[in-house]
């Protein structure tokens, strides 16, 4: 492949939202800050469709009332069609690898969401779909809980810049993304785990490298 495809084959790449270091500190303020007007847009009964003509497919191998709702309530809302497909509706991961259900799923709509138990699925099928791909969950990351909860934070106490955010549980996927979305936020953040039931090291490890370029502190 010549220099020239291979440019042009990058710059057609779709963007992903798999985990919030796919976001840089501003984007994260301008989605947050976004989301807020639009809340306020739908309170005073403004009719905003920018999807119309646009599909969302949110593929569950693992169920959850609140994130369907969300995701095809907001679809609907801004004129899109959102797509439930459950276990039963796909192939993904027993007759079928995941590069082709991502392949072929993403022929047919705009934007994919997936919502399942392993990581490893949601970049996979990431890297051969030919639309964006949101993480509604998986065994490592929440990323879209934890913009809703900063989004929360905002609203009520204002910059979120220099607060205090503190987890007590488990260090699982809210625990990874709470420290990756805190730490990027500019909040200073402290998780307080069981002994043996600390987050990942890794994961702690990239969220004091993150803190450090967003002036926050770590613990």
């Amino acid at each position: 492949m010549s220099a020239a495809a291979e440019e042009l084959k990058h710059m057609n790449k779709p963007r992903h939202f798999l985990t919030q270091l796919d976001l840089t500190p501003l984007e994260l303020r301008q989605i947050i800050n976004r989301a807020t007007e639009l809340k306020a847009m739908r309170d005073r009964g403004e009719d905003y469709r920018p999807f119309v003509g646009k599909n969302l497919a949110m593929i569950f191998e693992k169920s959850s009332t609140r994130t369907r709702v969300s995701f095809e309530a907001g679809m609907t809302q801004f004129g899109g069609n959102a797509m439930f497909l459950s276990p039963r509706d796909t192939q993904l991961g027993r007759g079928e690898p995941i590069e082709d259900s991502a392949r072929v799923i993403s022929r047919m709509v705009d934007i994919v969401m997936i919502r399942t138990y392993s990581h490893d699925i949601v970049e996979s099928f990431a890297k051969h779909s030919r639309v964006p791909v949101i993480n509604g969950l998986d065994d490592v990351y929440h990323p879209c809980q934890v913009l809703a909860d900063l989004q929360t934070v905002r609203e009520n106490f204002g910059e979120l810049k220099g607060r205090r955010l503190v987890y007590v549980g488990d260090g699982n996927n809210m625990a990874h993304s709470l420290m990756l979305g805190g730490a990027l936020a500019g909040l200073s953040v402290r998780i307080i785990s069981p002994a043996g039931w600390e987050p990942k090291q890794e994961h702690v490890d990239i969220a004091k490298e993150t803190a450090k370029a967003t002036g926050a502190e770590f613990d």
